[in-house]
């Protein structure tokens, strides 16, 4: 059976992709910082973890232990309300704060597990970016720390794929497009949006569909590729 890892798995699109995996047939551990019924009401290994905190990373992966892990999902993010996040309010605790989860989090976490991705047969790692990570596509403005976390993350990722590509592990970089979360308002009156159940169905076809061979590329939901 393989193994996913998937964070972020309290609630939202992380908390779909879990339930995705488990009834793909993945012994999933499903981790977020908040540890809740609806997190131990999935049928898998629900763990506490910050990926703001190196020891909380550490102890992480010290409950994996060597398990090999054919999947790291790191859905786990956080978007300040857009009245602390305009130029006129954005502050250095909120971008901070903002990087520590979308960005940094993200890499300190595969960096840790790394030894446990090589031990698998063609693992796969992925990131959840948002389109207005996307420089070439900004036409909108704003939301300084977020956007500037998911450019900052969509580096990361894509730098790690030109690392990683030789030891046979896929980076995949995912755009969920508009989704009605916890997270953010931003589904609310908007036709496209999606929950998070679809956001992670459509999110999986393109996941286990990528391999070495299309690593570092970034991804929309419908399965187009998105602009740097």
């Amino acid at each position: 059976m393989p193994t996913a890892v998937v964070t972020g798995a309290n609630s939202g699109i992380g908390h779909a992709f879990a339930q995705v995996l488990i009834r793909e047939g993945y012994d999933v551990i499903a981790a977020d910082i908040n540890v809740t019924e609806k997190l131990t009401s999935l049928q898998c290994d629900a763990s506490q973890l910050d990926v703001t905190s190196p020891s909380s990373i550490a102890s992480f992966a010290s409950h994996i232990g060597d398990r090999p892990i054919d999947l790291l999902l790191n859905i786990a993010g956080i978007m300040l309300p857009k009245d602390e996040d305009a130029l006129s309010t954005v502050s250095l605790a909120a971008l901070t704060q903002t990087f520590a989860v979308n960005t940094f989090g993200p890499l300190l976490l595969t960096q840790a597990l790394l030894p446990n991705l090589l031990r698998a047969d063609r693992a796969k790692v992925g990131v959840m970016s948002s389109r207005v990570g996307s420089i070439m596509d900004n036409t909108s403005g704003g939301s300084y720390a977020y956007r500037a976390s998911k450019s900052a993350a969509n580096s990361v990722f894509k730098n790690l794929a030109v690392d990683l590509r030789g030891k046979g592990v896929a980076v995949v970089i995912m755009h969920p497009g508009i989704v009605k979360t916890q997270m953010t308002d931003m589904g609310r009156g908007i036709p496209e949006a999606v929950a998070p159940e679809e956001a992670a169905e459509k999110l999986w076809g393109v996941v286990k569909g990528k391999g070495v061979q299309d690593t570092g590329r970034f991804w929309h939901r419908e399965g187009f590729e998105l602009p740097w």
